[in-house]
């Protein structure tokens, strides 16, 4: 039986709202009525619902895919480097808690801005930032991701042959998601057993909806992979606290 979740990464994929073509890709239609009826079975209480690449810096679908969802889910945004603070503040005060850089897909700020904005936003709103990228490509920002106050890695960090230097990483208070399976190129047990080796606290889990693009959809035999490789002891922090601690700091004020 799996423990209380939070799910760490999803998207919400409502097509009252912009949508934006990635590379000739469009997505269907994946709303907070979807997400709801595929998670049902799940104990899911809480989650993080994720901008993608083809929302760009669209804030309308994820406003009301908060307000869809209730207090228990939170927002991963993408702004423009150059968004007020004020504006900052309006995103928090509706649940966002993170700014999203995909430096694998694009349509957000780029990596240039990272430190700058990164910096920004948790000086005025308190949130973290995460990285979709492959961890291959972490060396040529990783003096700068050391010295952020918060960062969090998508997907295992993608490839096995970053995993060294996501684990430095990891060391240096870095927490990293156990996150769409069907996306990565190494073992995710073999990569979940290094990270809790080098910090139990780091590892989050997510469900990864509606899996747009991955080469195999998420299904609860990942949840239960994790909970396998985790062990009872630490199943717990990894599928709730870990994440909420994170999270669910503060409150949502609207």
């Amino acid at each position: 039986m799996l423990p209380r979740t939070f799910d760490a990464h999803f998207h919400i994929v409502d097509p009252a709202h912009p949508l934006i073509a990635n590379d000739g890709f469009l997505p269907s239609a994946f709303t907070a009525d979807d997400y709801r009826s595929a998670v049902s079975d799940l104990p899911i209480q809480g989650g993080a619902v994720v901008s993608g690449s083809f929302q760009a810096f669209d804030q309308g679908y994820l406003i009301d895919a908060l307000t869809q969802l209730g207090p228990g889910f939170v927002g991963v945004t993408q702004i423009p480097a150059d968004t007020p603070d004020d504006r900052i503040r309006e995103l928090d005060a509706a649940g966002v808690r993170a700014v999203r850089f995909n430096v694998r897909r694009g349509g957000s700020a780029g990596l240039q801005e990272l430190e700058a904005l990164a910096t920004r936003v948790h000086e005025v709103a308190g949130w973290h930032t995460e990285l979709y990228i492959d961890a291959r490509e972490l060396p040529a920002v990783r003096r700068t991701v050391e010295i952020l106050p918060a960062v969090v890695i998508d997907h295992l960090g993608l490839h096995e042959d970053g995993l060294p230097v996501l684990l430095d990483l990891v060391a240096q208070g870095a927490k990293v998601k156990a996150t769409g399976f069907g996306r990565v190129d190494l073992d995710p047990v073999a990569a979940m057993r290094a990270i809790m080796d080098v910090d139990p606290a780091a590892l989050m889990v997510g469900t990864d909806l509606p899996s747009t693009r991955a080469r195999r959809p998420f299904t609860v035999e990942d949840f239960d992979l994790i909970a396998g490789t985790v062990g009872a002891e630490q199943a717990e922090a990894v599928f709730w606290g870990n994440a909420a601690s994170l999270y669910l700091k503060r409150p949502r004020r609207v």
